[in-house]
Formats: structure tokens, C-alpha cells, sequence
């Protein structure tokens, strides 16, 4: 048996924990393309082993359209039992008002301060000292997904960098090809800029200007160079007509288009599809020449009830999402990280070792959420957004509105 498939094979094999009480547990999240729902269904599976049942609350359209669902809920006294959020400050109005359970018992009975790594990302679930989510992967935003075929068919050498890249785009569209797939949504768009930022402009630079709202850096020549790259961008992604981030991601892996910038989730809808790493399709994190990624990613937060046995089941949700194996199982088909530095991971395809290569040795930056509140998120996000679809809108007018955003903020 190999090393995924033993891996697998003893995630099913947790031993069942007798509850008082079998409870059924609502769990809202947003994974609904084919990667993310092989993924969840491991916590599911393993949460069923502990005799209570994952309800699934799966939200359709991505993280800005469950986030306002799932809010209204909880503020409205209609609490689900556990729910996704991402790392950083999406959650943190509904801590101070008390909407969400403290884990900081949990925590230390747990040791996850000694576990999860880097420790960012459980400070990232802290407030005032106390622990209020449970971290269970780390995504970096900072790839370029290629498919091999869609290059052969254009004649030319599948690129190693995001210059190569760019220059390989009229080849592309000769051959009929979309050199660059991007879905319109929003956080997309400037995902595709924060990716070129970082990657070209180097973490430094990126800390600068999310990190310490430096908007004179923010106007300057080094963030002119990356407005430039954007432009580059939004040119090679004129002919992509598709909403969804796995719906680019399919015309990656379907050879319509040449590459698709997007976070390393993508490689889920890959292995799906039957796609190997390396022979079928070609990532590059950093576009090739960068040597950081964001170590954002997602966690569960629970609202708080008063009902012991609802509690109970949180707990062992809690602790079933940071079990090792589970851990290991979960991340390998939602195409991240696991948060446990002390797990077996030895089964990381081509994609995940590159990735764990470039965070051991120090590349990880903080992600946006964990730096800016979602106010200035989206003001960037519609930014971005009107810049990739308006050609008239020049890339130092643009330059202009994001250095003005980035003052507001400090």
C-alpha cells in the first residue's frame, strides 16, 4: 500500500468516541466545486466516526456571497453549530459582540500552540488572549496553474516564469487559446494583482503597502511596475468569459486557456479531474520567480449556545479537524497545507512540496485578511475589478485610486 493510500486508508479508521449524545451539527461553509467537496467530505466522515453527524451547510458562489448568509444567521439568533471563516479579521466584530465560543480551554488541553504552525495563524483566531477559531489549512494565493497541452498545441515551451509566460501569449491566441483564465468575481481580480505584487515586487514591498498602509510606496515606481504587469493581465485575460474561479480552472485543465493565476485550492479540481502534477499540468509558485507565499487560509468558528450536548459536539469537531490523520487526509484533496507541523507529509504531490519547500524555508507572509479589515479589501476588490474591465482605465490612474485606498486605511 503506498503512503497516500495508507494515509487514507487509517483517516477511516479513527476510533469512535461514545457521546452522551449523538448530535447533529450544522457546518456552513462555501467548497462547493469538485476538490473541495472530496475535501470536506473527510471532515464529515470523520466527525460521523465520533457517533454525532456532520449536517452539511455548503453556501454556493464563494466566500463574499456566504460570509453576509452566514452573519445574518448568527446575529439574527439563528446559529448553525460550527462555520468557516477565513484567517485573520473576517469574524472579529462577531467575537467582541459575543456571538462566538472561547476555545482557549480546548486549545491548551490540545496543545495547539505547540502543533499548529506557523503560530500566525492561531493568533490570527486570538483576541484579547483568548482563542476563538480553529485553523485547518494554509493556502497561498501566489500560482500560476499551466497546462502543458495548451502550450504544445501553441508550439512553444511551457513557461518557467511570468515573463516567459507573457511572452508566450500571442502563440496562444493564435492557437485559439485564452492565454490567461480569470473569473470575474471581485476577490479574483485582485488576487491576480496581490499575486503579482507580491511575487514580483518581493515581500518586503508588499508588507510595506498592506501591511503598514505606506501609501507613499503605494504610489511609487515599484508598485508602477506591478500596475504594469496587471495591464499585461488584463490583456491576456480579455477573452475569459467565466464566473467562478472553477470554472477558469477548468479551462486550465480542459486546454481552453494557458495558465490561470489562483490560489493552490486549484489543485483539488485537478487531481479531480484525473490531472497529474508535473506531467499534465505545471505550477509555479511565485509565477516562477518568487520565494514567498501568504499563509492565509481557513478555520471554523463556533457560535455560541446554550445547549451542553450542542457544546459537547463543537469540541469534538474541534478536535476531529486538527487530528493528524484527518489533517493529512483533508488537506491533500483540498490541494493545502496542513497547520500541524508534526504530521507525516510524505504523500505531497509535486505542488505541495514546492510549497512546503518555499515555507521552510522562511517565505511566509501574512495573508490580506490578516492584515487589512474587509473594508479595504473590498475597496481594493472593486478597484481591481473596474480596472480589469475598463481598457480606457490607464494603469497609473489606477496606480492613483489604490495609493488613495491604501491611505485611507493607515
Amino acid at each position: 500500500m503506498n503512503t497516500l493510500k495508507a494515509v487514507l486508508a487509517a483517516s477511516t479508521m479513527l476510533s469512535v468516541v461514545t457521546t452522551a449524545s449523538a448530535v447533529d451539527l450544522e457546518v456552513t461553509h462555501w467548497w462547493t466545486s469538485g476538490g473541495e467537496a472530496a475535501a470536506v467530505a473527510e471532515f464529515a466522515k470523520a466527525f460521523d466516526a465520533t457517533g454525532n453527524k456532520w449536517v452539511d451547510g455548503a453556501i454556493a458562489g464563494g466566500g463574499n456571497t456566504a460570509r453576509p448568509v452566514m452573519i445574518s444567521r448568527i446575529t439574527g439568533g439563528d446559529p448553525m453549530g460550527a462555520t468557516q471563516f477565513n484567517h485573520g479579521q473576517q469574524a472579529a466584530e462577531l467575537v467582541e459582540a459575543g456571538f462566538m465560543r472561547d476555545l482557549t480551554d480546548l486549545a491548551e488541553q490540545e496543545g495547539w500552540r505547540d502543533a499548529i504552525e506557523p503560530s500566525s495563524l492561531l493568533d490570527s483566531c486570538t483576541l484579547d488572549g483568548k482563542i476563538y477559531c480553529v485553523p485547518v489549512n494554509i493556502h497561498s494565493w501566489e500560482w500560476l496553474w499551466l497546462s502543458n497541452k495548451a502550450f504544445e498545441d501553441a508550439g512553444v515551451p511551457v513557461p518557467t516564469n511570468w515573463d516567459e509566460f507573457v511572452a508566450a501569449a500571442p502563440a496562444l491566441e493564435k492557437a485559439g487559446k485564452i492565454p490567461l483564465a480569470v473569473g470575474s468575481q471581485s476577490w479574483q481580480i485582485h488576487g491576480v494583482f496581490r499575486v503579482l505584487l507580491i511575487s514580483l515586487a518581493g515581500p518586503e514591498i508588499y508588507q510595506k503597502v498592506y501591511g503598514e498602509k505606506d501609501a507613499e510606496v503605494a504610489a511609487g515606481p515599484e508598485i508602477a511596475k506591478i500596475f504594469k504587469a496587471a495591464d499585461d493581465a488584463r490583456k491576456m485575460a480579455a477573452r475569459s468569459n467565466v464566473q467562478d474561479w472553477n470554472q477558469a480552472t477548468n479551462l486550465v485543465i480542459t486546454d481552453k486557456a494557458g495558465g490561470q493565476i489562483i490560489g493552490d485550492w486549484a489543485q483539488g479540481d485537478f487531481q479531480v479531474a484525473g490531472e497529474v502534477a508535473g506531467e499534465d499540468y505545471t505550477c509555479l509558485p511565485g509565477l516562477g520567480v518568487g520565494k514567498a507565499l501568504e499563509t492565509g487560509g481557513d478555520a471554523f468558528y463556533f457560535p455560541s449556545v446554550d445547549d451542553p450536548e450542542i457544546s459537547s459536539a463543537q469540541d469534538e469537531l474541534a478536535r476531529v479537524m486538527l487530528d493528524p490523520e484527518v489533517q493529512v487526509a483533508f488537506n491533500l484533496k483540498k490541494g493545502s497545507v496542513p497547520v500541524r507541523g508534526d504530521i507525516d507529509q510524505s504523500a505531497a504531490n509535486d505542488c505541495m512540496k514546492k510549497g512546503l519547500a518555499i515555507l521552510e524555508g522562511g517565505g511566509a507572509v501574512p495573508s490580506q485578511e490578516q492584515l487589512m479589515s474587509p473594508d479595504i479589501i473590498n475597496q481594493i476588490n472593486d478597484l481591481m475589478t473596474e480596472f480589469f474591465s475598463t481598457p480606457s482605465m490607464t494603469p497609473e490612474d489606477a496606480q492613483q485610486r489604490f495609493a488613495g485606498i491604501i491611505g485611507s486605511a493607515s
